[in-house]
Protein backbone atom coordinates (compact mmCIF):
# COMPACT_ATOMS: atom_id res chain seq x y z
CA UNK A 1 0.00 0.00 0.00
CA UNK A 2 1.27 3.55 -0.99
CA UNK A 3 0.37 6.58 0.95
CA UNK A 4 1.34 10.41 0.76
CA UNK A 5 2.31 11.77 4.10
CA UNK A 6 1.87 15.38 4.59
CA UNK A 7 3.47 17.65 7.39
CA UNK A 8 2.42 20.90 8.05
CA UNK A 9 3.34 24.17 10.31
CA UNK A 10 6.19 23.17 13.49
CA UNK A 11 5.75 19.14 12.39
CA UNK A 12 7.65 20.61 9.00
CA UNK A 13 10.01 22.33 9.98
CA UNK A 14 10.74 19.51 12.52
CA UNK A 15 11.10 17.19 9.89
CA UNK A 16 13.09 19.40 7.92
CA UNK A 17 10.59 18.01 4.49
CA UNK A 18 7.15 18.54 3.93
CA UNK A 19 6.09 15.17 2.24
CA UNK A 20 7.02 11.69 2.08
CA UNK A 21 5.49 9.02 -0.11
CA UNK A 22 6.01 5.37 1.67
CA UNK A 23 5.15 1.88 0.84
CA UNK A 24 3.18 0.65 4.20
CA UNK A 25 3.56 -2.98 5.01
CA UNK A 26 0.33 -4.62 4.59
CA UNK A 27 -0.35 -4.69 8.89
CA UNK A 28 -0.90 -1.28 8.76
CA UNK A 29 -4.63 -0.32 8.40
CA UNK A 30 -5.35 2.85 10.88
CA UNK A 31 -4.23 5.87 11.12
CA UNK A 32 -2.62 5.07 15.13
CA UNK A 33 -1.25 1.79 13.31
CA UNK A 34 0.85 4.25 10.78
CA UNK A 35 1.32 6.60 13.25
CA UNK A 36 3.27 3.59 15.34
CA UNK A 37 4.91 2.18 11.58
CA UNK A 38 6.11 5.91 11.19
CA UNK A 39 7.30 6.09 15.21
CA UNK A 40 9.57 2.45 14.62
CA UNK A 41 11.29 3.63 11.27
CA UNK A 42 11.51 7.40 11.47
CA UNK A 43 13.74 8.74 14.74
CA UNK A 44 12.56 12.23 13.98
CA UNK A 45 8.78 11.52 13.91
CA UNK A 46 9.18 9.56 16.72
CA UNK A 47 10.39 12.51 18.85
CA UNK A 48 7.49 14.72 17.16
CA UNK A 49 4.89 12.15 17.97
CA UNK A 50 6.52 12.45 21.36
CA UNK A 51 7.21 16.01 21.44
CA UNK A 52 3.36 17.18 20.01
CA UNK A 53 0.85 14.75 21.44
CA UNK A 54 -1.89 17.02 20.39
CA UNK A 55 -1.11 16.51 16.36
CA UNK A 56 -3.78 16.43 14.48
CA UNK A 57 -4.28 14.24 11.28
CA UNK A 58 -6.32 13.89 8.22
CA UNK A 59 -6.96 11.48 5.73
CA UNK A 60 -7.73 13.01 2.55
CA UNK A 61 -8.34 16.43 3.68
CA UNK A 62 -10.76 15.47 6.00
CA UNK A 63 -10.34 15.32 9.95
CA UNK A 64 -9.59 12.00 11.06
CA UNK A 65 -9.09 9.75 14.41
CA UNK A 66 -6.70 7.26 15.12
CA UNK A 67 -9.55 4.44 14.38
CA UNK A 68 -9.83 5.84 10.51
CA UNK A 69 -8.96 3.34 8.22
CA UNK A 70 -5.79 3.90 5.84
CA UNK A 71 -5.87 2.53 2.30
CA UNK A 72 -3.68 2.95 -0.99
CA UNK A 73 -3.56 5.82 -2.26
CA UNK A 74 -4.54 7.98 0.33
CA UNK A 75 -3.10 11.02 1.73
CA UNK A 76 -2.08 11.46 5.24
CA UNK A 77 -1.67 14.79 6.92
CA UNK A 78 -0.26 15.58 10.51
CA UNK A 79 -0.32 19.19 11.56
CA UNK A 80 -0.39 20.50 15.67
CA UNK A 81 -3.52 22.24 16.71
CA UNK A 82 -4.34 25.42 14.99
CA UNK A 83 -5.59 28.34 17.03
CA UNK A 84 -7.07 32.40 15.26
CA UNK A 85 -7.52 35.25 16.51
Amino acid sequence: MSVKILYFASLKEHMLKGEDQLDLPEYVKTVEQLKDYLSENDPLLKEAFEKMPRLRCSVNQEMATDRHHVKDGDEVAFFPPVTGG
